[in-house]
């Protein structure tokens, strides 16, 4: 075989590998569908006191605190690395705002 045919055959099965690896097995609804999603278990939020107002703060505090009222159940499971917990008695990182303690 001269060189260019060892090159086609080269890049041919080159393709054929491509193409294996990029063919989709089954329709991904298909695949969703067959598996049932995960039982969630609700957990018992551990910080109980409301949010302090968006309004209260300017900037990226104003922001930081509009988001922690629209998921207080995610920043209730993060620990806050500040350990407000050891030294303001914070329960979590939503607990830093609860009070003036996440805009410092």
């Amino acid at each position: 075989m001269t060189r260019y045919a060892w090159l086609a055959v080269l890049l041919g099965a080159s393709a054929l590998g491509v193409a294996y690896a990029w063919w989709p097995e089954a329709p991904r609804e298909a695949r969703v569908a067959a598996q049932p999603a995960p039982a969630r278990v609700a957990a018992v939020r551990r910080e109980t006191r409301p949010t302090l107002d968006p309004a209260r703060f300017v900037g990226k505090a104003a922001r930081a605190h509009q988001v922690a009222r629209e998921i207080p159940d995610v920043l209730d499971q993060l620990y806050c690395y500040c350990e407000c917990d050891k030294h303001v008695g914070h329960k979590s990182l939503l607990s830093c705002y609860t009070d003036g303690h996440a805009a410092t």
